[in-house]
């Protein structure tokens, strides 16, 4: 009778080591098939191979506190327990150099009367001073044989969970790694690649990242995955931008003589230079059959708006119409407010398109867009409504253009044909991710405030300064000014955020008891939000308890303080958008951030205090969080990163980014064999599939 072959697991649950509750766990860290357990890789490595001499641990701890590696005969052992019931097993061991401690606190019971004198031990943990001898926080042990040689492993370290621990998700790796290997996707980088750059194979890539023999061996396998997965992320990216430069179906916009001139004699303030710059690239691009697609990046009160001004301008002296969609109501609204002045010597006007109109004011502004009558329709997502029709759409504007997917930007200019589009942002995002993020699109930078602007003074305080912190809220609210309160949280939770509900109620009843106080936040109707919004704008209120929803785009001139409660938790690029809320009238403004007691988090907050440089403190945060974490970066369409961090990594994205646009250059279909795997993940990525497919 022939022996019944088992079949090869096909998920997660039937893998060697999985059980249920093992899946289900694997499942709450984003592991549902074979191919996230494989592509599920280690975030650092332990270095076991070399036992540190007990002579140079004593140095060792002088000059830092990192994870060392120690090998020693036990000598003595220590066992007590402290009044909090913790248990602490301390082993003195001794090499050929000299001795060491190690120790185990509270959660390593199983230390308890497992050592006696004359064992051999090697220990792996965070070594810390000690005035006799050098003493290592055990971290990993293992007891030797007397006659064994000690071998080293580098030991894979990955992010886990509470109930899921590294060493369980190290095992089940290793034990599966032959069954994960068959579900590795088509490889993505061509032979050619692979010579040219010395990578291994795929299979010998995946097996050295789970389990390599040395540091520089797992760093040149992550290398490859990192490099293949830029090479799709670059490829991309060269394939819109050719795509779009192949057109020529963009309506060429001439610029007059003297516009510009009197663009300028028009205005009651003169341009900066950043701005002329501005300006001119965005009306070079405006002026080719090639559709523009720019990102205009600038501070807050950099002045974008003038600039958005100037390509409308141009696109209505050459006959043609524009559309800025704005994310909410009170940002179109503003659009609204200052677009109408600058361009009424023009005799451009503006038409609101907005979800809280009535029906009769819709339709006529719809009537009036579709005869051409109307210039300029400034909206929010109404703008993308069936029955909104322009009749010679040549220019989209789209304001914070992050909080739109791709698909509502792609609607938007559907509704002209191939209009020229500008993207606008006041997140400066940095130089590193623009150049990957946003490779398909040309980019412009406002790097100049216009004279002026008083800067907002910044403080950074402790939790324990709260009621002085609302003490000179109330004498900023008593010389006619208004005040913002943000909190991380609606309300309480398990991750002890302060709450915006919490805190309006407790300023309500006990510290502003005779203020107007407002509560605005992402669970309100939006009507109901917009209208506690327009209230604070129209300063009946005193004091606006807030969440992040204030982040973007509110103007208040009046508001001349703002209060950033458990500032830790946020990005500096995020404090710094939300320190743009106040500083935009004439008085001097003042924002403060108040921390949890910690002194890392009043050095990483001392970088806000000293500059108002948007760009300068993008790049900061970028280089303390990165990339994955950058706030205001997201896009729907845009593949998620796997492997590569761009901050960490941007050289290799550099390099990957060159041999991209070779390819398209010497394939611009992506149809050779050779690029089979190429194209494959291209087909797969949401953005690029209709392109690619069409290619």
């Amino acid at each position: 009778m022939p022996v019944p072959v088992k079949e090869a697991p096909s998920t997660i649950g039937e893998l060697e080591g999985v059980g249920e509750r093992s899946a289900r766990l694997l499942a709450d860290l984003g592991i549902a098939t074979l191919r996230d357990l494989l592509e599920y890789f280690p975030f650092r490595y332990d270095d076991l191979r070399e036992p540190m001499p007990a002579a140079r641990l004593r140095a060792a701890a002088d000059e830092s506190t990192g994870e060392v590696n120690a090998l020693g005969r036990v000598v003595d052992v220590k066992e007590r327990r402290v009044r909090s019931g913790i248990e602490i097993v301390e082993v003195r061991a001794e090499d050929d150099s000299g001795t060491f401690v190690a120790k185990w606190i509270g959660r390593h019971r199983y230390a308890i009367g497992r050592f006696h004198p004359g064992m051999r031990i090697f220990v792996r943990g965070r070594l810390v001073r000690s005035l006799i001898e050098p003493v290592v926080n055990v971290a990993h042990c293992r007891v030797l044989q007397d006659d064994e040689v000690y071998r080293g492993e580098m030991v894979p370290v990955y992010r886990a969970s509470k109930d899921l621990p590294s060493r369980k998700i190290a095992s089940v790796i290793r034990k599966n790694l032959s069954r994960l290997l068959k579900e590795a996707p088509e490889d993505v980088l061509p032979a050619t690649i692979m010579r040219q750059r010395g990578f291994l194979p795929m299979a010998d890539a995946y097996r050295m990242v789970h389990a390599p023999t040395t540091p520089e061996s797992a760093a040149r396998a992550r290398e490859r995955f990192v490099f293949g997965e830029f090479l799709v992320l670059a490829t991309g990216a060269q394939l819109r931008r050719a795509q779009r430069m192949a057109e020529h179906d963009a309506a060429a916009l001439s610029v007059p003589r003297e516009l510009l001139e009197q663009l300028e004699s028009s205005l009651p303030f003169a341009l900066t230079a950043a701005q002329r710059r501005v300006i001119m690239e965005i009306w070079r691009d405006m002026s080719r059959d090639v559709p523009m697609n720019r990102l205009l990046q600038g501070d807050v009160g950099s002045g974008k708006t003038i600039v958005a001004a100037a390509a409308v301008l141009l696109a209505a002296r050459c006959g043609h119409q524009a559309a800025l969609m704005a994310p909410t109501e009170i940002l179109a609204a503003q659009h609204i407010e200052k677009l109408g002045p600058l361009l009424l010597p023009f005799r451009i006007n503006v038409e609101p398109i907005l979800g809280s109109q009535t029906q009769r004011a819709r339709q006529a502004a719809v009537d009036r867009l579709a005869s051409g009558e109307a210039t300029l329709a400034v909206g929010t997502h109404a703008l993308l409504t069936e029955g909104v029709e322009f009749s010679r759409l040549g220019l989209t504007i789209i304001d914070e253009q992050h909080r739109f997917g791709v698909e509502h930007r792609a609607r938007l200019r559907a509704k002209g044909g191939t209009p020229h589009t500008l993207h606008m942002t006041a997140t400066p995002i940095p130089r590193t991710l623009a150049q990957s993020l946003y490779a398909d699109l040309d980019e412009s930078r406002l790097d100049e405030m216009p004279p002026g602007r008083r800067p907002v003074q910044t403080f950074a305080v402790r939790l324990g300064w709260l009621e002085r912190v609302y003490t000179f809220v109330r004498a900023i609210v008593a010389g006619g000014g208004q005040g913002y309160v943000v909190a991380p949280a609606i309300e309480e939770g398990e991750t002890g955020a302060m709450s915006a509900l919490s805190e309006y109620e407790r300023l309500r009843a006990n510290v502003f008891p005779d203020l107007r106080l407002g509560l605005v936040h992402g669970r309100l109707p939006p009507r109901e939000k917009d209208e506690v919004m327009r209230r604070f704008v129209r300063g009946q209120i005193d004091v606006l308890v807030a969440t992040t929803v204030v982040e973007v785009g509110v103007d208040v001139p009046n508001a001349g303080v703002m209060v950033v409660l458990d500032a830790q938790r946020y990005g500096l690029a995020q404090l710094h958008q939300l320190r743009g809320r106040v500083g935009r009238g004439t008085a001097q403004s003042f924002c403060i951030f108040v921390y949890a007691d910690d002194r890392e988090e009043a050095q990483r907050l001392e970088i806000l205090t000293k500059t108002n440089d948007g760009f300068a403190i993008a790049e900061a945060d970028l280089e303390m969080r990165g990339a994955g974490e950058f706030a205001g970066t997201a896009q729907h369409g845009k593949a998620e990163l796997r492997f590569g961090d761009l901050a960490r990594d941007f050289a290799i994205y550099e390099n990957a980014r060159r041999v991209a646009e070779t390819i398209i250059k010497e394939d611009a279909h992506i149809r050779r064999p050779e690029h089979a795997g190429l194209r494959a993940a291209l087909d797969v990525t949401p953005a690029l599939h209709a392109l690619v497919a069409s290619s």
